[in-house]
């Protein structure tokens, strides 16, 4: 681990610019705030990877002043709006998927190996901001900005077995979609994001260095290391829920996959074959739909409108089909409203968005957590930006749980074992990250 150059840090401020004379990089800055983040309950360190999505290359929060968690007797997204929305501070946190249960009259009874609260964010001791070459550490707490760097790295190392196991077999997996595939014929839906577990258990791995290695092989812009007392989330992920900036509101839901090809050529084909494919048209379509519903019940009127459509998008790993949505906030919305009004996103629920959760309950057997809810941070002024929390593995230190979680869009065109295949294809990283093999 390189250490930062303390130069010119004051006891609130330290801002510094990447250049050949502090030798800092982007991923000597990542590396050194990974290597302590062991050393401190709350944790959120967010990547983007230079992505032209993002002005922040780099933001983080590490250490809290002060906690809000999700009070089984109380509404969670009142709790939030009542102790943030008049803070003036930064507060970085989750939303987990299970909060939909206080949205809609709907219940999850399957298990829950993590244990990730249903709601958590923390006003962070240290905000750290990476935007193009400049570097900026704040304090906010009693430390002053050096004092983030006296804490010298652990680390762990990976366990050197691990044995990932599959909650649902692929025989499993193509029955219940069969049976997916009657409820869409018989219109009780029209698309259902459906989604499988991988697990492994009793195993020790260092979260830290594991989400280094994942991003160096995804390098995905709405990557993560996310702490919450022992609970951990390694995150690679390539799609935004919902960002506001000012009064604008937008969100940019993926419906669509292809893997890279091996050479430029099959490359570009891939990605003119993902664009022309009709089912994935159709699963994006009907997925921007709900999105537009969802941002109407936040927006001035008129002002819902798709930016793009069918977008393709290259990452490291895949290609995928992206399409953005956005609207103006109205004035009698607060922004934890309009958070609300779109949550859980589209893209993991489907259509019509209750039914298609109630059925995801039903065939899935094991709680989503933090899978297919969100990851981000609130400004001081109430601006958010929020991910989608897929490609990613949900970690408990302390009892040794690890969970990792994918899925896929079902419609009426869908082939049971070709879905099984875009399940594997999207885990395949994630295992890679891992250095382990599936057991089912």
């Amino acid at each position: 681990m390189h250490k930062l150059n303390q130069r010119n840090i004051i006891n609130r401020l330290y801002t510094s610019r990447i250049n050949s004379e502090t030798k800092q990089t982007s991923k000597q800055i990542l590396e050194n705030l990974v290597g302590i983040c062991s050393a401190f309950d709350d944790v959120c360190i967010l990547s983007s990877n230079n992505s032209p999505n993002s002005s922040k290359n780099i933001f983080a929060g590490i250490g809290s002043l002060k906690t809000v968690k999700s009070d089984p007797a109380q509404d969670s997204f009142e709790v939030l709006n009542t102790q943030i929305s008049k803070s003036g501070n930064w507060w970085l946190g989750h939303f987990a998927y299970d909060l939909k249960n206080e949205i809609e009259l709907l219940k999850s009874e399957n298990s829950d190996n993590v244990g990730f609260p249903t709601l958590s964010f923390f006003n962070p001791e240290f905000v750290i901001q990476l935007e193009k070459d400049q570097l900026t550490i704040e304090s906010y707490g009693k430390k002053s900005a050096s004092e983030l760097f006296d804490i010298t790295p652990t680390k762990k190392s990976i366990s050197s077995t691990i044995s990932i196991q599959a909650r649902t077999t692929k025989e499993a997996y193509i029955k219940n979609v069969t049976q997916l595939l009657s409820h869409i014929q018989k219109g009780d839906i029209y698309e259902i994001n459906y989604c499988i577990e991988f697990f492994a258990i009793d195993v020790s791995i260092d979260p830290g260095e594991l989400f280094l290695k994942l991003n160096s092989l995804t390098e995905a812009p709405f990557s993560a290391l996310y702490k919450n007392d022992n609970n951990w989330l390694i995150c690679g992920s390539p799609e935004r829920f919902i960002e506001k900036k000012g009064t604008k509101i937008s969100s940019q839901p993926i419906k669509g996959t292809r893997p890279r090809g091996k050479t430029n050529e099959e490359d570009n084909l891939l990605k003119v074959e993902l664009f022309n494919d009709a089912k994935e048209r159709s699963e994006n379509v009907m997925i921007v739909d709900i999105v537009r519903n969802d941002l109407s019940r936040s927006a001035q009127k008129g002002t819902v409108k798709v930016e793009e459509l069918f977008g393709i998008h290259t990452f490291k790993n895949v290609h995928q089909m992206i399409s953005t949505i956005s609207c103006e906030l109205h004035s009698a919305t607060n922004p934890i409203e309009a958070i609300k009004n779109a949550f859980p996103m589209g893209s993991m629920t489907g259509a019509p968005k209750v039914k298609a959760m109630e059925l995801a309950e039903k065939f899935e057997n094991a709680k989503r957590g933090l899978y297919a809810g969100a990851l981000g941070y609130f400004t001081p002024t109430m601006d958010f930006d929020f991910n989608v929390i897929i490609r990613s593995i949900q970690y408990n230190s302390k009892t040794g749980y690890l969970s990792l979680m994918v899925g896929s869009a079902i419609t009426a065109n869908s082939i049971p074992e070709k879905e099984y295949d875009e399940c594997l294809l999207k885990a395949e990283t994630l295992f890679q990250a891992l250095g382990v093999f599936i057991n089912e």
